[in-house]
């Protein structure tokens, strides 16, 4: 039996059946994702308006276009979609992100109007996953001191010196909420020797027995876990929520890994325990973004700071752009999103 209409993809098409479509995203964005092939791509299943992608939504260009669009394929940088940007496009009915959260850019608006949404979140999931499970195998073998150590010292350690904390057999990860990066991670960390600990208060002792992690109380994650990574979404309720009493109950010599982001950590407090050498981290978030030049974790031997990589870059973007371009054949199809963002959902989401 085929699958029952969309109502997003019951418009008025152009003349060749195509739906129409236009792209909103920054400049910037628009270099990384709409690679060789990808216009092309989009262009089989709807009349896209002419490129560049819309940046604005107020010149006389975008409003041609927005008039005109039945779908928007939306990325970083897309001003809001808002009451003025909607009343400009009277025949908008759905919106494909290339990128994760939509909260940057649809407003209550979009979900009054009824708009179908999708997200390409779950693409974008994997390679901050497999940032964090790097991570969390390279804290278990004590890659950074090792490193920092034989370069200063240019000699080479015997094997049976090492601590016999040193390692990744039957180490205690904690895993900090089961988010689409959370279950990534839990994922990827399977074929290895490793306790997996969880702690999400949406997922149940028997949802997380079905993920093969055992689910704990969030202070005894802190307390229990050789590596705690963080993967909860920076949400009015999580603001802060790894503070001072978290940290300090980390074991010593614990590494934190946060991928998420930075306001979620109480950073001052994880700044005194870090200069301290009471606790390792991996942080490639942080509050601001970048820190302050005079930052002391800038200086610090057991941080290690990343620039905020560990999502979609480089080829990375590619993997974004085709999933945009799958859900997009299937809206124009008539089938429902693979990937559909509800209005509900936004409260769990980042």
């Amino acid at each position: 039996m085929p699958p029952a209409p969309h109502p997003a993809a019951e418009p008025p098409h152009g003349p060749d059946g195509r739906p129409r479509a236009a792209v909103a995203m920054s400049a910037e964005t628009a270099d990384g994702l709409l690679t060789p092939g990808v216009p092309e791509a989009l262009r089989r299943h709807v009349r896209l308006a002419p490129l560049p992608p819309l940046d604005e939504f107020a010149s006389p260009r975008a409003r041609a276009a927005l008039a005109e669009a039945e779908l928007l394929v939306t990325g970083w940088g897309c001003p809001p979609l808002d009451e003025a940007a909607l009343a400009a496009a009277p025949r908008l009915r759905a919106v494909v992100h290339t990128a994760g959260s939509v909260r940057e850019h649809l407003t209550p608006a979009c979900w009054e109007r009824g708009l179908a949404v999708s997200s390409a979140a779950t693409a974008n999931a994997l390679p901050v996953a497999e940032y964090a499970v790097a991570m969390i195998l390279l804290a278990g073998k004590r890659v950074l001191e090792s490193a920092r150590d034989y370069r200063e010292g240019r000699t080479r350690p015997g094997t049976l010196h090492a601590s016999p904390h040193t390692g990744n057999y039957r180490r205690t990860v904690g895993i900090l909420s089961a988010s689409l990066v959370g279950r990534r991670v839990i994922e990827l960390l399977r074929p290895h020797d490793l306790e997996v600990l969880l702690h999400d208060p949406y997922v149940t002792g028997e949802e997380a027995r079905a993920l093969g992690v055992r689910a704990v109380p969030l202070p005894e994650l802190f307390a229990s876990c050789d590596v705690v990574s963080v993967h909860t979404p920076l949400l009015p309720g999580t603001r802060g929520l790894v503070g001072r009493e978290l940290l300090a109950a980390m074991r010593p010599d614990a590494t934190l890994v946060n991928t998420a982001r930075g306001p979620v950590l109480d950073q001052e407090a994880l700044t005194e325990l870090l200069l301290r050498g009471r606790l390792r981290a991996v942080l490639d978030v942080t509050e601001p973004e970048p820190l302050p030049p005079g930052h002391p974790l800038w200086s610090c031997p057991n941080v290690l700071l990343t620039p905020h990589i560990a999502g979609s870059q480089g080829n990375e973007l590619r993997r974004l752009a085709d999933t945009a371009v799958a859900e997009v054949e299937r809206w124009a199809g008539g089938a429902a999103f693979a990937h559909p963002v509800s209005r509900e959902r936004l409260d769990h989401l980042a």
